[in-house]
This record gives structure tokens, sequence and C-alpha cells, in this order.
């Protein structure tokens, strides 16, 4: 039996960076689902399309290639993980996100990616929706503010000019639209352990999720 981690959160609650440290610690695949959908979300929106035309979506979705290599995404052979790590695309996939065609979509590949692996899968559906009967739920929460610093800090140092204030808005808009969406919202699963990593260090939250997993997946 494989061991299958899901991972959910609001954005920037440290889901992406614990859950490839936890991913590489365990020797486990890692799938990062929220790229998923800015993948989808920039593709959609550099097509102009607009969230309302349901049948030319599914139409340039079924032309859209997304191939997984060990957390590493390629699109129509291209890999384009720089381009959707902005604000703005982040905008998109939440917009793309709440329609059911988009989300049947990505939730048919992203459980067929993980059916047998042992697997870090991280999102805001995963526990509830993609894998129910996953091994061990978690779900990760902090402050608005502080995840918006991690944000900050984190595209700034990949050299993205954004502003404290552009990320914590963005933030905001993202935690409602995600709540309130009728299709898969964001919540905590009964029976995921909820960690608030608002004052943990990273290293620390990987630390009580590893000691989780253990005991669950008996490694």
């Amino acid at each position: 039996m494989p061991c299958r981690i899901a991972i959910d959160g609001p954005a920037g609650s440290g889901k992406t960076t614990v859950a490839k440290l936890l991913a590489k610690r365990l020797g486990f695949y890692y799938l990062d689902t929220g790229a998923m959908y800015r993948i989808v979300g920039l593709y959609l929106k550099n097509k102009n399309i607009s969230e309302t035309a349901v049948e030319k979506i599914k139409e340039e979705l079924e032309k859209l290639k997304i191939e997984f290599f060990n957390g590493t995404f390629v699109v129509n052979g291209k890999n384009i993980d720089d381009e959707i790590r902005t604000p703005e695309v982040g905008i998109y996939a939440s917009k793309y996100a709440s329609l059911p065609v988009v989300r049947e979509y990505l939730t048919k590949l992203q459980r067929e990616i993980s059916l047998h692996e042992n697997i870090v899968v991280e999102g805001r559906d995963i526990g509830t929706v993609v894998i129910p009967d996953a091994e061990v739920k978690i779900f990760l929460t902090a402050s608005p503010e502080a995840r918006a610093k991690r944000r900050f800090k984190e595209l700034r140092e990949k050299g993205v000019e954004v502003e404290y204030e552009e990320i914590l808005n963005e933030i905001i808009i993202r935690d409602k639209q995600d709540s309130e969406r009728k299709i898969a919202p964001l919540r905590r699963a009964d029976d995921a352990i909820e960690i608030d990593t608002t004052n943990y260090t990273l290293e620390e939250v990987v630390n009580e999720i590893f000691e989780v997993v253990r005991k669950k997946c008996r490694l």
C-alpha cells in the first residue's frame, strides 16, 4: 500500500515548502496541485478565454498536456514554473478553479498521479476531494500577515518585483474566493491534523508532520 500525504491550507501557509521538504526527507514524490491550477489559469488567460465560456474552456483543456516529472511540470513540452508564480497568475488560478470543468480535469489528473506512489500532495482540497482516503491528512494555516511576509520574501528572492501590500491583498482575496466557492471550497477535512505555522519555523512543522507519517505509515 502506498503512503499518500495530503497537505491542505490557504495561500502562503507554507504548504509548498513544507511539502517539498517533507517529500525529500521521506524519499517520496511531491505533487504541487496549486501549480496545476496556475498552469490552467495562465493558459486560459493567454488564450483570452472568459471564465464564463465553459464549452470553449473544455475544448482548450483537451489540447493542454500537463506532464509530471518528480515535482516538475512540463506544459505542452515547456517548463513554465517561473511564469506561474506571480500574484497575477494566482488570481487567474482562483477564478478558473471555481469552474467544474477545470476541477474535474485536474482532479482526475491528480488522482492518476498519486494512485500508486508514496507521495506528498498539497493544495486546497486534497484531503476533502482529491484523495479523501489519504493515509495522512494535514491542514496548515497561519495569519494573513505572516503568509504575506513569506510570499513577499520568496518572490523577492526570485527577483520578482512586488509590494508587500499587493501580496497581502492577494492573500485576502484568495482566502475569500477559495473558502466561498461552491465546488470543493477550502476547508479542513474532519480527520485532518491542523497546524498553525504562524510562530513555527518550517523545519519545526516538517518535523512534526514527519513523526505523524512515521506512525501512521509505519515507516
